[in-house]
């Protein structure tokens, strides 16, 4: 294990990259795929299956953490990793999103921001420096800065005074960091679906010499081609010595789409979300284990995956778990796509370093069109 942080790029194909970021906790395969334990568990799944699945980082949020349990009770408590049973590598989110998404009532200027919490409606205020503090005191390894999140669509000038908030909060948060061996803070590139802004404000981060960097502000209900478009844009304006995390993204189709692009982390609620709402993700595509049809179908969802949840249980049985409401069910699919997300972004780095990108996002994609029916 290295008592530093640090990112090394083994392999390039075009503009994807395969390579490990390195910290005191372990090592971090990348491109990667970090589970979202929001508040400090993968929902429905054990930390064990998480890492069995081939996790090498999880993520963690400050807004959940700092409601429940609160961040000086973990602290006081051994940090997340030990609270959650995970001595690997974690993440965690600033809390601008969901102050953004789920808050009520919030006041934001250029100190930060009060919200009425959306458990008990209690008032709380989350400063750029407050939000570095809450993240030391969770000890997680990377830690994000404090940025302001709009929807969109939004006027140009609101967008601008946005990402350059962001970007006053960006050094407050480097200062409020400091040096912390064996540790990272990362920088977020706000603008919206503006070129120039998002240009404007890679370069600003880049000026602050930070050990990583994030895409933020998509995946937030626009097109897919508008989120490439941008990437396309961004990506060649940030550092390649580097990581970049796409954050909040996505179904597997966008994860190749931004590999392709040179994106090296991702995370998204989408598979253990989807898993507890009858949604299977598997190489031959979605399935839906709502559906009748799989009432009679004694067939696994995947009789060549390694995951005992996508090979040893009948769709007809996983259709019954989710028709009746059973939490099997919701823990079966939530195994299944966690499974297919890890063997993807395997499949994917192994693919770069055999300079086999292309032909392996080929075959993904051909997999996907013949569908779920076809192997029937």
């Amino acid at each position: 294990m290295s008592e530093r942080f640090s990112f090394r790029l083994l392999a390039t194909e075009g503009r994807a990259r395969r390579g490990e970021i390195t910290m005191p906790r372990g090592t971090v395969r990348t491109p990667a795929f970090m589970p979202v334990g929001t508040a400090g568990s993968v929902k429905a799944m054990y930390p064990d299956q998480v890492r069995e699945l081939g996790a090498d980082i999880i993520l963690g949020n400050v807004y959940h953490l700092m409601l429940r349990p609160g961040a000086e009770r973990v602290a006081r408590l051994g940090g997340l990793h030990d609270f959650a049973r995970w001595p690997h590598p974690i993440l965690t989110d600033s809390g601008g999103f969901q102050v953004m998404s789920l808050a009520g009532l919030r006041k934001l200027d250029e100190t930060g921001v009060v919200f009425k919490s959306h458990v008990d409606g209690s008032m709380h205020s989350l400063t750029p420096e407050r939000s570095i503090e809450i993240q030391g005191l969770l000890d997680s390894d990377i830690q994000m800065q404090l940025d302001e999140c709009i929807r969109l669509p939004a006027d140009r000038a609101e967008i601008e005074r946005a990402m350059e908030m962001s970007l006053r909060w960006a050094e407050r948060c480097r200062i409020a960091f400091g040096e912390q061996p064996g540790k990272a803070m990362f920088g977020i590139v706000q603008g919206g679906d503006d070129v120039a802004l998002r240009l404007r404000s890679a370069a600003g981060l880049a000026e602050l010499d930070l050990k990583g960097y994030a895409v933020g502000g998509l995946a937030v209900g626009e097109p897919q081609a508008v989120m490439l478009g941008i990437l396309d844009e961004t990506l060649p304006a940030m550092p390649t010595d580097k990581p970049r995390y796409l954050m909040g993204v996505g179904t597997p189709d966008d994860i190749v789409e931004s590999v392709r692009r040179g994106i090296d982390m991702f995370d998204c609620v989408m598979p253990t979300r989807a898993g507890r709402h009858g949604l299977a993700f598997t190489r031959r595509g979605k399935v839906n284990l709502r559906n009748a049809r799989h009432a009679d179908d004694h067939r696994p969802l995947d009789e060549e995956s390694p995951c005992p949840a996508a090979r040893d249980y009948s769709r007809a049985y996983l259709h019954h778990l989710v028709r009746s409401d059973e939490a099997l069910g919701a823990m079966l699919l939530t195994w299944n796509n966690l499974a297919y997300y890890q063997s993807l972004m395997a499949s994917l780095r192994d693919a770069i370093e055999r300079s086999a990108f292309e032909d392996r996002a080929a075959s993904i994609r051909d997999e996907w069109r013949r569908g779920d029916i076809a192997a029937l």
